[in-house]
């Protein structure tokens, strides 16, 4: 399948889309770290910022909680490492929370 024609001007619209993404992804761990947003709070929301988060950078942003732990508690729920916040289940959403309940 070949890659689609793209304008100069498409090119830097996607760019800028990005940028802006990363950059809402980096508030939200940013708050999540200052204890300005829960877990509960961020897991709640529907926006495609928090859901094309994967759920390791959202669980190392919360204070405290550092690679291992992050690695050691996606293990034990059965979340796979490169799963994103949009592709927990509700189930895998609870046992998050009752991981992390200083975090809610």
């Amino acid at each position: 399948m070949p890659l689609p024609n793209l304008t100069n001007d498409d090119r830097d619209a996607a760019r800028q889309k990005a940028i802006l993404a990363r950059q809402a992804r980096s508030a939200v761990r940013a708050s999540l770290k200052a204890g300005t947003l829960t877990l509960a709070q961020v897991l709640n929301r529907s926006d495609t910022v928090v859901g094309r988060m994967p759920v390791r950078h959202l669980l190392t942003a919360l204070p405290g909680i550092g690679q291992v732990r992050a690695t050691r508690s996606m293990n034990a729920l059965g979340i796979p490492e490169g799963r994103r916040v949009q592709g927990l289940g509700p189930a895998q959403r609870a046992k998050l929370l009752e991981e992390f309940p200083d975090a809610v």
